[in-house]
């Protein structure tokens, strides 16, 4: 049986006989190696917002090429699907996503990509292949995981690769959320970083792109390409769907659609809405995330995986207003970082959800005091604020969210989050809270992927966090560790098909389990 083959349930049971698994076991040629008459598969192959009849697949190519693709419920590809060949060019980078539909549900699907040569039509390439399975339609187990934050602070690919990849693979789970910092497109990167015990960090792979801040289009796509080029993140993709959202570093640091470029000498001449779109552009060219027909670019979505799960991806970046103090009494439009559409949406959402579990994917921690200076200790870059008080600012609108949440009798929520390079979790409660008007709610944060580690942030207490586990960079001297001192980071959540628990793990790089919890339903199908 061949490791293409493995569901995650097969997989178990063969795990149990031979006692273990080896990562390498993983490991396909699923770039494929050619000549230079013929066609290369540059990145691997992606899938991604797979629910129970569709999903999404990638693939790019070195050059303009007619790209064949077929699907298949069985690894031999019997009785496959050819859909129309399709043409890529430089115009996306030769990058081709599309929607494989009407696909059965709770069902291993194998699809392939073949490239002939647009000048050379019978110069044509070997196979490229990957797997995913489809949403349920009935209660069975479901197991996803999520973390955040890849090649960040100059930690790009070393002797080891993004090794984070290869240990959440292992686990076989049916999907990944990334929650944003999918790139790090203001950090340069260098050849190397001394350490502070006097030892060498070493980038085995550095390209051109990633040597500079992100500017034009054609910067964007290559920090995309940079990470596709570690073994260990191309073997994840080739198992197991992605579903991506952004946060502030696709673009860059802290950024809002009111930043002011003109003193910044990187992006000289440019505006933040120049950048911004680019980036945007190459976030959607380089990933399997759907197209949302009313509003193309479109990050907010949500991802119905079955009975027991829905999955809301929201935006914290593209309609908030200016990172100022706050503090603002009144709700406006300058005050809001989730933006009135999407609220509208996400409430609407979830009160039409019948999954027993809600996920709401959050680019940020609710309560964390990220500020927009750190050095001064000015300005609001997430929703907390820092006063402990009364809803301000942006927990205004948060303070409405939950509120509706109460009113509406809406059960079974829990957030996930990443950003602050480090993992915890936090229970919300409101006899703790300075504003009360909302039922308990857990939060987890787990990142890095493969970035540096820093120290635990302040909690603002207007929501009633506490923080019930935490696992972080020491602090002080001890901030921006390499992903080799191991405090690299991400969650597991499992939900029982029978019983419809929900458990979270939280672990590292090294497979450790470093805390868990059980969560029952309140209200059970």
């Amino acid at each position: 049986m061949s490791a293409i083959s493995l569901t995650r349930r097969r997989f178990l049971s063969s795990m149990s006989a031979v006692g273990g698994f080896a990562v390498a076991s993983l490991a396909m040629p699923y770039v494929a190696r050619g000549t230079a008459s013929r066609p290369v598969f540059t990145s691997g192959v992606q899938s991604g917002d797979v629910d129970a009849t569709s999903g999404m697949i990638w693939t790019r190519v070195d050059r303009p090429s007619r790209i064949t693709i077929e699907y298949s419920t069985t690894e031999r590809f019997s009785n496959a699907t050819r859909l129309s060949p399709i043409d890529v060019g430089p115009e996306t980078d030769f990058t081709l996503k599309t929607l494989l539909a009407d696909l059965p549900p709770d069902q291993d699907i194998f699809y392939r990509f073949v490239a002939a040569d647009l000048q050379e039509i019978n110069a044509v390439s070997n196979a490229v292949r990957g797997q995913f399975r489809t949403a349920p339609t009935t209660r069975r187990d479901v197991r996803f995981v999520w973390s955040g934050d890849t090649a960040g602070q100059g930690w790009g690919i070393d002797d080891e690769g993004m090794r984070t990849y290869s240990t959440i693979a292992a686990h076989r789970p049916d999907f990944m959320i990334h929650s944003g910092d999918t790139i790090y497109a203001d950090n340069p990167m260098p050849d190397e970083i001394r350490l502070r015990d006097g030892s060498v960090w070493k980038n085995r792979i550095v390209t051109d792109e990633k040597r500079e801040v992100a500017r034009t289009l054609d910067e964007f796509r290559g920090q995309w390409k940079y990470n596709l080029l570690d073994e260990h993140v191309r073997d994840l993709h080739a198992h197991c769907p992605v579903f991506h959202q952004w946060d502030d570093h696709e673009v860059l640091n802290n950024w809002s659609p009111s930043s002011d470029l003109r003193d910044d000498a990187r992006y000289a001449g440019l505006t933040i809405g120049a950048v911004a779109g680019r980036s945007s552009r190459a976030f959607h060219e380089m990933t399997p995330i759907r197209y949302v027909a009313e509003e193309p670019g479109r990050i907010f979505r949500k991802v119905s995986y079955g009975p027991l799960l829905d999955v809301f991806f929201v935006d914290l970046r593209s309609y908030r207003g200016p990172n100022t103090h706050g503090l603002d009494p009144v709700l406006s439009d300058t005050s809001r970082i989730l933006g009135e559409k999407q609220v509208a949406w996400l409430k609407r959402e979830l009160a039409r959800s019948d999954a027993t579990w809600k996920v709401i994917s959050c680019d940020m921690p609710l309560s964390l005091v990220i500020w927009d200076d750190y050095g001064k200790k000015q300005g609001s870059e997430a929703v907390a604020n820092g006063d402990n008080g009364a809803p301000l600012g942006r927990e205004l609108e948060f303070a409405d969210l939950l509120r509706f949440i109460r009113d509406a009798g809406i059960a079974n929520i829990i957030w996930l989050t990443a950003d602050v390079h480090y993992t915890a979790a936090h229970h919300y409660d409101p006899a703790r809270a300075a504003f009360k008007e909302f039922l308990p709610f857990w939060e987890f944060v787990s990142g890095p992927l493969h970035s540096g580690t820093y120290g635990a942030q302040q909690l603002d207490m207007t929501f009633g966090p506490e923080v019930r586990f935490i696992k972080a960079a020491p602090g002080g001297i001890e901030q921006n560790l390499p992903p080799s001192a191991g405090l690299q980071f991400f969650g597991i959540v499992d939900i029982d098909g029978q019983t419809e628990q929900l458990t979270v793990r939280l672990m590292d790089r090294n497979d450790t389990e470093l805390w868990r919890i059980n969560l029952d339903p309140a209200v059970t199908s």
